[in-house]
């Protein structure tokens, strides 16, 4: 995925600007940083792979995203991601200042958004493009790897990426000796780590993007004979394509209840317990944005409160609790419960929530209804942020109100967020459908809505337990 939004901004192709920039500042060769360089090598050692900064092993605990920097340091978080050098030599002073280092990705454009692997001067132009980049920031102290590419493996056919991959690669060794590089796959076939194995020698190491299936990344680097070390580069909540959806295709999100739950077990058992391999993670995403709603990926509120999830990895990673906690849902219900419904237009459902807060502060109870977003985007491509529908919450008290059901046909979610007063929020939402359709109507006028349902994938907590 990338992250695009307004607290997390992403340029897929340069700007003008940003090519005049790194044409004028790279042409002579040099990096334009003052700074020493901090030496980064991979090591291994009895069978336990890390990266080597400085002569020391550095274990990566980071996020991806660059904004709230300070809140990353406060959690213990030691790095951050990107996915492009827009305003790369900001992001990399940002960083050190903090003792932050940085995942620097450059976009390799995509086959699905047009690019034509076998256009030679659009691929050549490319990486020359890498090139001037590596040459402008490769003595940045906080540059940690290379990340050549994201997720340039989902829905293609031209298997050439690979060779343009390999030949960026190539130049950052020959341009840098201290950095490695990285690669980013859209979840872990088979046929990717062979191509990348026989194609790409210069890739250093093997970074994945990975939801619900990141129950089957460690066995699976082995099972398809990656010999080297891999990263966990996105992981988080189970996709919005991996669970389980409504009649219409609503998909049913995770409470942030739920989410944080689901960090916990997921970093502990499939992350942090391949240290032999697993040289590292960022979490996704360290901001927010709109992606199927505005909840579902971002571990913040778009006015930048913090969520569970944010402290279950302060928890993990300075092993203490956090200062001051998020609420912790328990519940969102509608009069029938919780499952995704049919209403009739303009009917007046009771709606209520039910949190706590670990440290006693006053919550307060915001409620939505949203249109369900019916873009049809993957690999998180952009989506306009969607503004509730006025008009539709009534009689609000406390952790109760009442839904008016929107008289225009459609599918709509109840949001509740609840806010502590001291910088973070719980959330959770449920979909249901305005006008129900008659009898044999549905498959004719709300084809659209229809899906087939999945399964979400089952949690190990056994050995989130002995940890």
């Amino acid at each position: 995925m990338i992250p695009m939004n307004n607290t997390i901004h992403y340029i897929r192709q340069h700007t003008f600007r940003a090519v005049i920039c790194l044409l004028l500042c790279a042409g002579a060769g040099q990096s334009i940083f003052a700074q020493d360089v901090v030496p980064v090598t991979i090591g291994e050692k009895d069978g336990q792979w890390s990266f080597m900064r400085n002569g020391e092993e550095y274990y990566v605990k980071g996020v991806g995203g660059h904004h709230h920097l300070d809140k990353a340091v406060e959690i213990g978080a030691n790095s951050i991601r990107t996915w492009g050098v827009d305003n790369a030599g900001e992001i990399l002073d940002e960083a050190h200042k903090r003792g932050l280092t940085v995942m620097l990705g450059f976009w390799v454009q995509h086959e699905r958004h047009g690019f034509d692997y076998d256009d030679e001067v659009a691929v050549k132009q490319q990486i020359e493009g890498f090139r001037k980049a590596v040459l402008l920031y490769k003595d940045h102290p906080a540059l940690l790897v290379w990340g050549i590419g994201n997720e340039v493996n989902l829905n293609y056919k031209n298997t050439n990426v690979w060779y343009s991959i390999q030949e960026m690669a190539k130049i950052a060794h020959e341009l840098d000796p201290n950095h490695p590089t990285t690669t980013v796959t859209a979840g872990l076939a088979e046929q990717e780590a062979r191509l990348i194995r026989e194609r790409c020698p210069d890739i250093d190491v093997l970074s994945v993007n990975t939801y619900g299936d990141i129950t089957r990344v460690p066995e699976n680097i082995r099972n398809y004979k990656w010999e080297k070390p891999y990263m966990i580069t996105e992981w988080g909540p189970n996709g919005h394509w991996e669970v389980e959806k409504s009649a219409w295709g609503a998909p049913f999100e995770q409470t942030s209840a739920e989410k944080a739950k689901t960090y916990r077990e997921r970093y502990v058992n499939y992350i942090a317990a391949d240290r032999d391999r697993c040289i590292g993670s960022y979490v996704f995403l360290w901001g927010q944005k709109q992606e199927k709603t505005s909840t579902w990926y971002g571990m913040f509120s778009a006015d930048g409160k913090s969520s569970q999830g944010v402290d279950e990895l302060h928890k993990l990673w300075q092993n203490s609790d956090p200062k001051n906690s998020a609420p912790i849902i328990e519940y969102l219900k509608l009069d029938f419960g919780t499952e995704a419904k049919y209403l009739k237009a303009d009917a007046l459902i009771s709606v209520s929530a039910q949190a706590s807060d670990p440290d006693g502060d006053k919550l307060s109870y915001v409620w939505q209804v949203t249109p369900e977003s019916l873009v049809k985007s993957e690999g998180g491509d952009v989506e306009s942020s969607i503004n509730s529908v006025p008009g539709t919450i009534k009689k609000k008290k406390g952790n109760t109100c009442k839904l008016r059901v929107p008289r225009k046909t459609g599918p709509y979610r109840i949001v509740v967020f609840i806010y502590d007063g001291k910088g973070h929020y719980a959330t959770a939402n449920i979909p249901f459908f305005s006008n129900p359709p008659e009898e044999g109507e549905a498959q004719s006028r709300f084809a659209q809505f229809k899906t087939k349902k999945l399964q979400i994938p089952e949690l190990n907590t056994s050995k989130s337990e002995s940890k």
